[in-house]
């Protein structure tokens, strides 16, 4: 599956440095990355470096005659070692090299070579080992050294390809990109546009998530396990993993590995990971820190497939620790290994295909439907100890500690798929790609509800990505739980229409007061619903919501006052007060409860039994349970969260739109011949009217326009990408802090819920009174920056201040833009 891909004896090509030309290339650290081909292997993907020309060598003398053949475009013709060895030296900007690394070994190689003459042009070529060969490597090559190139200012690709050589071409076709294929004959001419087209980006999709379920089933549907570092004593970590496999009912086969001991925890046990009768799927490793590397290097040479690294001691101790672990997961990577840790506390499935329990918590969760990923080790002791005393019941659980591998968004993409999970839950402190977070968890949410806790407090790029992507932020664990007790076991709500239920008034007063701020309302009950309950209430009392009945309430009570508000078109979910001391028999009113909620279910109801123990055990009964609550308030914000979902889901996805009058080609060749810094004001200028902004010194000044003054930013955040900022000047942002961001790229609805956030939107849209502002150019305008900034990441800042915002119709003038641009290769690009 190759084209030529190392030097021949022909010289660089002319106004193309040579690597004497450039003696101290910088070698781009941002183009090491992960990989997984299509089977699911691991992979590490760099750039060749000067100290591979030995592995350059090697590589080139395992190829087949048919391989070479492929290579050569025509007869076999053997290239010397010296000029196979220059092919290490590369200048990574006009000459490029990537390799994907299986084990020590170069597993594939792709290069491009710009074109001198059209430096926009590059010709590309790839050479995959044949023991490789139809594993996916040539797909997962492209779209890597793609996204390179793209970043470098190249727009095509060129290849030739022997007409034979299905292989390559398929990888062409199938990518995804714009191709166009010179006419047919013995060598078909490429020519690959690499501008991330939809269609490029969906398969690519497509590809990865079929890769990481494969790589992942190792991890958390294994055959057999190993425990290395397994222990005789029963109060060390060793020893417990070990117990808890056993005592879960995994029903592969166990592995204790330790030189000193025949048996542990009833289990035979081995000398070392060479000894074992068969490789096995997965290796749990518990080991001292320094021991660490060369128990993973004996579990790759005896083909382990996943490895769990228990063991402390690494990123936690400072940088010389954050540097072994990012080497151990290239080890792992390169060896065809998914590595989860280190500083974790292992992995949990309960769905029958699994029954996997790989941890030393002493508390293993029931079984559920609830998947939870959590960055923290000691965390998911607390985390897994608590579920089971909410009776929430969990379907898999993953503990990644420094996830210098298996990230959160290869997890939510297992459990994507599982019919198991319904529920996910995320602790995440750290994104390690935040755009494929976003992506994965969009595509996920609108099915299945993302639930996250995330440190920061007031952090607008995590609040941004999360509202873009659908995922419900909570700003505690206990908060995380009390939503994923609704979302479990009821239906997120058709509307924010709440109806209080309650037999004592003070309770119900925090009830209506915690719904209302959380994005809820306590509306007036219909006539019907009035009348239904007036028998039901004391005579004379005034039918309201909250609908008070009173303490003498019975459970009969309870039944038909809940009967009547779900039935209440103008209800859409109820919560349910019960204070024990001033009633008898919970269990009576647990019931009538139960009975309501199962008439209707497709209206949740939440439950607070004040003062009330053993309740939760009272509103179970088989599949169907009723959330119950210690304090109101909590239910009242599980409810919003859940409503605001609802809502998000309920709203048309939205699209990237194709935008009228953009000319990508001036702005690319105005940036071109920019250096990093300020851009002029007139080639700002210019550059903003190549995607049809315009830029007026002439606009109108404040007071002759009929909206306020506002302002775009976009800031490149080290972690986020570029993040858009949306605000009106003066005391609006200053002092009220009133300020929207959003992460790109941005899809029409990003930008209308964008502009419409914040705090004072009823003075844009009219309603504080006067004829509103033009909101849909507003938009446009955002968008037209979040293209522009897409399309040229070396753009490292940018602000349009002030921004007048004119009647409807009017559109927008921008008074005074500044641009700040940064290296192009340093800006990188998506991929």
């Amino acid at each position: 599956m190759t084209t030529p891909s190392y030097p021949s004896d022909s010289p660089h090509p002319s106004g193309s440095p040579s690597p004497s030309d450039s003696p101290h290339p910088s070698y781009p650290e941002d183009l090491e990355r992960p990989g997984l081909v299509r089977t699911g292997r691991s992979t590490f993907v760099r750039p060749i470096r000067p100290e591979d020309a030995d592995r350059l060598v090697e590589f080139v003398g395992t190829l087949s005659r048919a391989t070479l053949a492929y290579r050569s475009l025509g007869p076999v013709v053997r290239a010397r070692d010296d000029v196979i060895r220059r092919g290490a030296h590369v200048d990574y900007l006009n000459e490029l090299a990537l390799v994907a690394m299986a084990g020590d070994e170069i597993a594939g190689l792709v290069r491009y070579v710009r074109d001198p003459q059209e430096p926009e042009h590059a010709e590309v070529t790839f050479t995959i080992r044949d023991d490789h060969q139809s594993e996916g490597f040539g797909r997962l090559l492209l779209e890597h050294i793609a996204a390179a190139a793209r970043a470098r200012g190249i727009r095509v690709l060129e290849a030739d390809v022997l007409a034979d050589n299905a292989r390559m071409i398929n990888v062409f076709l199938g990518s995804g990109y714009r191709t166009e294929a010179g006419p047919p004959g013995q060598i078909i001419h490429f020519e690959i546009a690499v501008d991330p087209q939809a269609q490029a980006v969906a398969r690519a999709e497509r590809r990865e998530q079929t890769a990481v379920r494969r790589s992942l089933k190792p991890l958390l549907e294994p055959r057999s396990v190993a425990v290395i570092g397994a222990n005789r004593d029963p109060l060390t970590i060793g020893h417990e993993i070990v117990a808890n496999l056993l005592r879960g009912g995994f029903a592969g086969r166990v592995f204790p590995v330790n030189p000193r001991a025949e048996q542990i925890a009833g289990a035979r046990a081995y000398a070392s990971v060479r000894d074992l009768p068969e490789p096995p799927d997965l290796a749990l490793v518990a080991v001292r820190a320094e021991a660490v590397p060369g128990v993973v290097r004996e579990c790759a040479e005896a083909g382990v497939k996943a490895v769990v690294v228990v063991s402390t001691g690494f990123g936690e101790t400072g940088a010389e620790g954050r540097a072994g672990e990012l080497e151990l997961a290239r080890f792992a990577r390169a060896s065809g290994m998914r590595l989860v840790g280190p500083n974790c506390m292992g992995v949990v499935n309960t769905t029958p295909a699994a029954r996997l329990a790989a941890t030393f918590s002493p508390a293993l969760p029931t079984p559920g439907r609830v998947a939870m990923s959590s960055q923290s080790g000691p965390l998911g002791l607390a985390v897994l100890d608590y579920a089971r005393r909410l009776r929430l019941g969990f379907s898999g659980f993953v503990s990644v500690g420094h996830a210098v591998d298996v990230s959160t968004d290869e997890l939510l993409q297992w459990w994507e798929e599982d019919p198991g999970t319904s529920v996910i839950l995320l602790h995440v402190e750290t994104f390690g790609d935040p755009r494929r977070f976003a992506r994965v968890a969009r595509r996920i949410a609108p099915r299945k509800p993302i639930v996250a806790v995330h440190p920061g407090h007031a952090d607008s790029a995590v609040d941004s990505l999360f509202a873009q992507s659908g995922v419900i932020r909570t700003r505690s664990l206990q908060e995380l739980f009390d939503v994923a007790l609704l979302l479990a076991h009821q239906p997120p709500p058709p509307g924010n229409r709440v109806a209080v239920i309650t037999n004592a008034g003070g309770p119900a007063a925090l009830t209506v007061g915690a719904c209302t701020a959380s994005g809820l309302c306590v509306p007036a009950l219909g006539e019907r619903t009035r009348q239904t309950l007036r028998p039901v209430l004391a005579p004379h009392a005034e039918v309201s919501n909250p609908i008070d009945l009173t303490p003498t309430a019975t459970a009969a009570h309870y039944r038909q006052a809940l009967d009547a508000a779900l039935a209440d078109d103008g209800i859409d979910a109820a919560v349910v007060l019960f204070m024990p001391p001033l009633a008898d028999k919970p269990d009576e009113v647990a019931s009538a409860i139960l009975d309501a909620a199962a008439a209707r279910p497709d209206k949740p109801v939440l439950a607070s039994f004040l003062g009330g123990a053993g309740v939760a055990d009272l509103l179970h009964r088989g599949d169907l349970v009723v959330p119950t609550y210690t304090f109101p308030e909590a239910a009242a914000t599980s409810l919003g969260h859940a409503a605001a979902y609802q809502s998000w889901r309920s709203t048309p996805a939205g699209v990237v739109p194709d935008l009228a009058g953009v000319d990508t080609e001036r702005a690319r060749s105005l940036i071109a011949s920019r250096v990093p810094g300020p851009v002029p004001a007139a080639v700002v200028g210019e550059l903003l009217a190549a995607y049809g902004i315009a830029v007026r010194g002439d606009a109108p000044g404040p007071g002759s326009h009929a909206g306020p003054d506002a302002f775009l930013t976009v800031r490149a955040d080290p972690v986020f990408g570029p993040v858009v900022a949306f605000g009106l000047t003066g005391d609006y942002a200053d002092l009220m802090a009133d300020v929207a961001h959003r992460v790109t790229p941005l899809s029409d609805r990003d930008a209308r819920e964008m502009v419409r956030s914040l705090r004072v939107t009823p003075l844009l849209d009219g309603r504080a009174g006067g004829p509103g502002v033009d909101l849909a150019a507003l938009e446009e305008t955002v968008l037209r920056i979040s293209a522009m900034v897409e399309d040229h990441p070396e753009i490292e800042a940018l602000d349009l201040r002030p921004v007048r915002l004119l009647p409807p119709g009017d559109g927008v003038a921008v008074a005074h833009a500044t641009i700040r641009l940064t290296d192009s290769t340093a800006a990188g690009g998506s991929s």
